[in-house]
């Protein structure tokens, strides 16, 4: 028992060292040899020389580079700290350096929210601030290690992170966004989630800025800022997160360029060099070991110091190990090495902090260096799961503060006219084109606020989005006079929802919230935050960010309203759900040669997994030959996709209803059946191409003029009048009784000889008129009621020229068989332009972003939007084959994957999965049990219709084999 105890005490004392040593290594054996070899080799210039840490600016010229050359060789610095240009340049310059230096350099660098050098410009993670906002640390100690990876593959082995200041004054110039917030709890956590990270990934943290900076209101790089409050306060707020890390094993701390007068009452003493801070409270007090940093040493204000050098020392006599940043180091590598000769420093001074230097140095691997390597440097630095942890970061931050009448997550999109009013200096337009992918949105401007008001009179909803610059943490984030003055008319006549990317404060010169009744903060005027957000307004992601720091007694700080997602779609990154997005990559070359080969002249395409548009691109031109390039705004003549998007849905609402059911005989609910061939014939049986009737029927033909074959003048007019009142085009006019006599001849005809698969346009004429009797309404004017308006399927229509200019519809065809003319913004499909554009089987326009969704709605089991339009049994019926077993693979007006080996789809999907396929070039798919949405929308009948390409090389389904080729999990 006795040796167990003394094991444990061993073992404990051991623990203890290991925790208050924070350099010190596994092999602390071997750690230890290295050093204390390396330092007795050392010359006393070599030794001094290591307390110097000069800065590098890897952006200037070749003068710079070679004045930190001779630095290297002369004064034997120890380490360098890079600020700004890019990772090539400093990865060629870091080995330049590394190879001149005897003594391994410490490299080091203020990449406090990761290295800013992402191949789009913007930062690699968000900063501290927004940080702030996240509830989940695990997400913060995954961003510590990110940001460690890129350090260690950069060469960096030092990261003068993380900033523990707790920001408790809102106008802190130098701090604000580098800080998690005020609360001292939620910082220590967040600081010490990114220093477990950092270290796991083998980097040396650095806590700053001792003892505390968060509340000044002067910028420390132009003077020395004073922290006024008492030492009890400092001790149980400033002090508190130090505590905390310190005892976790934070390795080095970077003391401040502060005046404390409560710590040090020296006036003109920056706390970077005081004994009382340094040495009395952070090593002996607080019973620091790790390695210690002054602040920039060139910094203003150090009023005691004027001549060169003196500072550096006084700076080390505080206790400091390393020296940062030395405004004139030659002076100052002569004042230290004159003070060593002079016994101002001490042997053992001397040797305490070079000897931390080398432990470092042997902790970071710098005892077996290796050059970096710079072949995929930038792919390395800009990986895919960097891009995954960024979006999911600012998805856990954008932060409801105030939700007065709960308009978010915004609801009833069919009882909605908003607009987005911006502000600020910078730009909104991807807050505003994410918004629009929900519902229409429209950009409202004006010069004066008279103006401003009347444009706004119509809405209903204002949503006002303030963008400020996102270039640094540093840029100005506040309301000018003029846009609260606006803000505050604004509120006052409508219901708004207020979103700030900058950080919470600005909410501060808001004099009254009490008419705006949603505030959100999305901290960051990133393209990133802007989608995001806007996601977030519309329930397509919940929000779960808290105020990081408070605004006022409304708004304090750990403010945040959790929402529920109302599953809408969300947009994002293809790794987030399981797609490998590189492998998709080859459905870009597919198309560029498919436009090459004139297999089409545009196309849109999208691509959804798990609730999320992972894929959405724009492919070629509206004509071969236009140079109008396709956006995603374009509408496309979707052909049969009106089948499952228009008239299917109705029928399904019916048959919820109980008014028909799929064993429903014709007769029993289009009367004008009884007495023909067809009478019988049941409603699953009309839906799923097997009941007997004959793929079509020209009707066109008939109404030609026999020997022009051009419209004839007893059937068309070129103005309407009131026996011509269908359009059919804007200068070809049918008879309005024409549309008895297209049903007739559909009841008239005969049937095929036997019972079998055959698909046919037919029965969606007369479901098309039994629809519109039961409803009394037209079928375009029910779809819109009914889904399309509460879906924020705004670009779906019947008629779209009626709601959109020519220039925003592709166009179809060059009819050179009827209608004698190009066909834009008017139905391809003879028949339904003969019914005035507004068929069951064909007529309806749309995008691809529309299409998805209600395609998801079927996904979802009829749930979309926070709204259920059908019961999730009535989609299970309708998705089914039921004569399957007769070789007929149809669903209740769905199609179905094929039963042998040709068929609709690639054959790489679930027998659950469903679609449809249109003449025009259109198609979609959707298969729950992969969660999977595909939409493919082009025009391949322009100019002609014989033009079969598409079908014959199978283009939709080839990049529908790649989807699932891609699935990683």
């Amino acid at each position: 028992m006795r040796y167990f105890l003394i094991f444990v005490a061993i073992f404990y004392l051991h623990e203890t060292v290991a925790q208050v040593h924070p350099l010190v290594t596994k092999d602390s054996l071997a750690q230890n040899e290295w050093v204390d070899s390396l330092y007795n080799t050392m010359t006393l210039k070599e030794k001094v020389g290591q307390l110097f840490m000069i800065d590098v600016f890897s952006e200037k010229d070749t003068l710079h580079t070679n004045q930190i050359k001779r630095n290297i060789a002369k004064y034997h610095i120890g380490g360098v700290i890079f600020s700004k240009g890019g990772p090539k340049r400093q990865a060629k310059l870091t080995n330049e350096y590394q190879e001149l230096s005897k003594i391994p350099l410490l490299i080091a660098m203020d990449a406090e929210w990761g290295l800013a050098m992402r191949l789009d410009s913007t930062y690699a993670y968000p900063w501290n601030m927004t940080l702030g906002a996240v509830s989940d640390s695990k997400l913060i100690r995954e961003t510590g290690y990110q940001i460690g990876m890129h350090a260690k593959r950069l060469g960096v082995h030092i990261n003068f992170a993380p900033d523990i200041d707790i920001n408790t004054n809102p106008d802190n110039p130098i701090i604000g966004n580098r800080s998690f917030g005020e609360d001292k709890e939620n910082v220590t956590q967040k600081a010490l989630a990114i220093m477990k990270g950092m270290q796991e990934a083998g980097i040396i943290t650095c806590g700053k800025h001792f003892p505390g900076h968060g509340d000044t209101d002067q910028d420390s790089h132009k003077t020395l800022p004073t922290v006024s409050f008492t030492e009890a306060r400092i001790d149980s707020v400033e002090l508190y997160p130090y505590k905390k890390l310190i005892k976790e094993g934070l390795e080095s701390v970077m003391v401040a360029h502060l005046n404390v007068p409560a710590l040090e009452m020296r006036n003109g003493y920056p706390s970077s060099i005081s004994e009382n801070i340094v040495t009395k409270l952070l090593k002996e007090k607080m019973g620091f070991n790790g390695l210690i940093f002054t602040d920039a040493l060139n910094m203003k204000g150090a009023t005691n110091f004027t001549v060169p050098g003196d500072i550096d020392l006084a700076a080390f006599l505080a206790g400091n190990d390393v020296l940062l940043i030395p405004e004139d180091l030659p002076k100052a590598f002569e004042k230290m090495t004159t003070a060593y000769q002079n016994g101002i420093i001490s042997e053992e001074r001397l040797a305490h902090s070079v000897k931390k230097i080398l432990q470092t140095k042997y902790k970071v691997g710098l005892h077996s260096y290796q050059p970096i390597k710079t072949t995929h440097l930038i792919e390395d630095l800009n990986t895919i799961h960097d891009e995954l942890l960024h979006e999911t970061l600012v998805e856990n931050s954008i932060t409801v503060a105030k939700n007065k009448l709960d308009l978010v997550p915004v609801r009833s999109l069919e009882i909605k006219k908003i607009a987005y009013v911006p502000m600020g200096d910078d730009d909104g337009s991807h807050f505003l084109d994410a918004l629009k992918r929900y519902t229409r949105v429209d950009k409202v401007t004006a010069n004066r606020l008279d103006e401003l008001l009347e444009k706004l009179k119509h809405y209903n909803l204002v949503i006002i989005g303030l963008h400020r610059s996102n270039a640094n943490p540093w840029k100005s984030y506040k309301f000018s006079n003029k846009e609260l003055t606006w803000l505050y008319e604004v509120a006052r006549n409508h219901n708004v929802i207020l979103d700030v990317f900058v950080k919470p404060y600005a909410l501060k010169d808001i004099i009254s919230l009490s008419n705006i009744e949603t505030v959100i903060v999305s901290y960051q005027n990133s393209k990133v935050a802007q989608e995001k957000s806007a996601q977030a307004i519309f329930g397509a992601i919940p929000f779960k960010g808290i105020l990081p720091v408070s605004v006022n007694e409304e708004l304090p700080v750990n403010l945040g309203t959790t929402t529920n997602s109302l599953s809408r779609l969300r947009y994002g990154i293809a790794e987030s759900v399981g797609i490998d997005g590189t492998f998709l990559k080859y459905i870009d070359t597919i198309m560029e040669r498919a436009i090459d080969s004139m297999i089409l002249p545009g196309a849109q395409i999208l691509i959804a997994r798990k609730g999320k548009v992972i894929y959405d691109k724009n492919f070629g031109n509206t004509t071969y030959d236009s140079g109008e390039k396709i956006k995603s705004d374009h509408i496309y003549d979707l052909a049969s996709l009106t089948k499952i998007l228009a008239t299917l849905p109705m029928v399904m609402k019916l048959e919820e209803a109980g008014k028909v059911s799929l064993q429903s005989p014709l007769k029993s609910f289009f009367p004008a059946a009884k007495g023909t061939n067809k009478e019988d014939i049941q409603l699953l049986e009309m839906l799923s191409h097997y009941g007997r009737f004959r793929p079509w029927i020209p009707y066109y033909l008939n109404t030609l003029d026999s020997i022009t074959k051009k419209p004839s003048g007893i059937y068309y007019r070129k103005r309407a009048d009131e026996f011509y009142t269908t359009k059919v085009t804007g200068n070809l006019y049918l008879r309005s009784d024409y549309k008895d006599t297209i049903v007739n001849r559909i009841l008239e005809s005969d049937l095929l000889g036997r019972k079998e698969y055959r698909y046919s346009d037919l029965p969606y004429y007369l479901l098309k008129e039994y629809v519109e009797r039961e409803y009394k309404k037209p079928l375009d004017v029910l779809t819109q009621e009914y889904f399309y308006s509460s879906l924020g399927a705004n670009n779906t229509t019947y008629k779209p020229l009626e709601k959109f200019p020519s220039n925003k519809i592709v166009p179809s065809e060059e009819d050179t068989y009827f209608r004698y003319q190009p066909i834009r913004g008017y139905v391809h499909d003879m028949g339904a332009a003969m019914q005035g554009g507004v068929g069951g089987h064909a007529g309806l326009f749309g995008n691809a972003n529309d299409v998805a969704k209600i395609m998801q709605m079927y996904m979802q089991g009829g749930y979309y939007g926070g709204k259920r339009y059908f019961k999730t049994s009535t989609i299970d019926r309708f998705n089914t084959c039921y004569f399957c077993e007769y070789n007929n693979r149809r669903g209740v007006g769905f199609d179905k994957p094929q039963l042998e080996e040709e068929g609709p789809t690639c054959g790489c999907v679930s027998m659950n999965s469903f679609g449809h396929s249109g003449f025009t070039g259109t198609y979609t798919w959707a298969d729950p049990e992969k969660e999977i949405v595909y939409v493919f929308l082009s025009n391949r009948t322009y100019p002609t219709a014989e033009n079969r390409k598409l079908i014959t090389e199978g283009t939709r389904t080839v990049i529908q084999q790649i989807i699932y080729d891609a699935i990683i999990d």
